[in-house]
Parts: structure tokens; C-alpha cells; sequence
């Protein structure tokens, strides 16, 4: 059975927009917050540098038992014992990235649209919660495909069992849209890494998710 997580203040990592605060004490501040789950994503960082971040973010975060999660790199979530991954529609099947971590590791998988959830169907067997989005436009992605808006979420939402948590371009205005379309929480890179105080940001967004 994999670990315990709330994915209910989802915070993505994004070096870029935290600046000169750096992405470690974003994380630290963020989780001061509320944040419940952080998934480390640098697509650009090597190896090494994934090593050195995601131990890092596990000083602040084990004691606190706040799931880490690593983005696409299943070799780096092992090397670091993060507690999962999450996983892209180009990315490692999730079958394969089961069988490598256990199940007592969490693995996470992007659906945005109906198609890449019919694809995904052999899948979702292996996989403990879904991303569904981007739900807004947002620039932190590149390639990340056309917004679905809160009805796009519900739609995919509804024809999967699992957990679900919406992304992509998401501020605390959106918690109640999209509680109501059936998010188990908001993922949100910008809001949080972007704001001036990322533990105001967290503890804004935790606020308006509790209703």
C-alpha cells in the first residue's frame, strides 16, 4: 500500500520563478504555509543537481512527514528514497515505474484531456492519484496543451476513481470551482513560487481549500 499523502495544497517546484529566494527556502516558507505534498521539477538540473535538491527538500520535509515527490526521474526518487513520482504521458509507464519503486511509493500520472485518459487505461491500475489539466492557461509548462477549464476537469474527473488534483495556472480563487468539480486539492506552481511571501501564498491557498 503506498504511503499516506494529501494532495490538497500541492506545491510543483519551479527554480525559475522563486528567484532570488532560491527553491529550497520557497519550499520552507511554503510548507510554514500549509503545503500538504511538494514535487521537485527542474526539467533542466542534472542528475547530480536533482540528487542535491530533493536531499535538501527531504531535511525540511521528512520531519514534518510531508511526501516528496519527484518529477519523471524514478532513478532519482529511488536514489533520495523520495516518496514517489510523478509521471507525464511521455514518461516511464506507470507499470514499469511500479514495478521499480514497490507499492509502498507513491506514482502520480498527468491526464489532461479524454484522449490521453483512454490511453491511459492500462495504466491507472498502477498509479495512486491523477493531475488533471491545465485546467487555466499557464506559461510554466511549455507544451503543456490547451486549457480545459473547471467543466474540462470535471469531465475527465468523473470517468476516474482515483484522487484527483487540478493544475495549471490555479490561484485560491479557483479552490471552491473546482472542490466543487471534484479536486481532491490544487497543485499550483506560480502562486506560490512567484508570491513575494510563499507562506502567505500557502496559507491562502490552504484557507480557501477548507472552504
Amino acid at each position: 500500500m503506498a504511503r499516506s499523502f494529501d494532495l490538497s495544497v500541492y506545491l510543483v517546484t519551479d527554480r525559475r520563478l522563486c528567484g532570488d529566494r532560491g527553491m529550497i527556502e520557497t519550499v520552507r516558507q511554503a510548507v510554514a504555509g500549509g503545503v500538504t505534498l511538494v514535487q521537485l521539477r527542474d526539467p533542466d538540473a542534472s542528475t547530480r543537481e536533482l540528487m542535491g535538491d530533493a536531499n535538501a527538500l527531504q531535511d525540511i520535509l521528512r520531519p514534518k512527514a510531508i511526501p516528496l515527490i519527484i518529477n519523471d526521474r524514478v532513478d532519482v526518487a529511488l536514489a533520495v528514497d523520495a516518496d514517489g513520482v510523478h509521471l507525464g504521458q511521455d514518461d516511464m509507464p506507470a507499470k514499469e515505474a511500479r514495478a521499480l519503486l514497490g507499492r509502498e511509493r507513491i506514482v502520480g500520472l498527468s491526464v489532461g484531456t479524454m484522449e490521453e485518459l483512454r490511453a491511459s487505461e492500462d495504466s491507472l491500475p498502477y498509479v495512486d492519484y491523477v493531475g488533471i489539466g491545465p485546467v487555466r492557461g499557464t506559461a510554466t509548462k511549455p507544451g503543456a496543451g490547451q486549457a480545459i477549464g473547471a467543466e474540462g476537469f470535471r469531465a475527465v474527473r468523473e470517468r476516474i476513481a482515483l484522487p484527483a488534483v487540478a493544475i495549471g495556472g490555479l490561484r485560491s480563487s479557483d479552490a471552491a470551482e473546482l472542490l466543487a468539480a471534484g479536486a481532491s486539492g490544487l497543485a499550483v506552481v506560480s502562486a506560490i513560487c512567484a508570491a513575494p511571501d510563499a507562506a502567505a501564498a500557502a496559507r491562502a491557498l490552504a484557507q480557501a481549500l477548507r472552504g
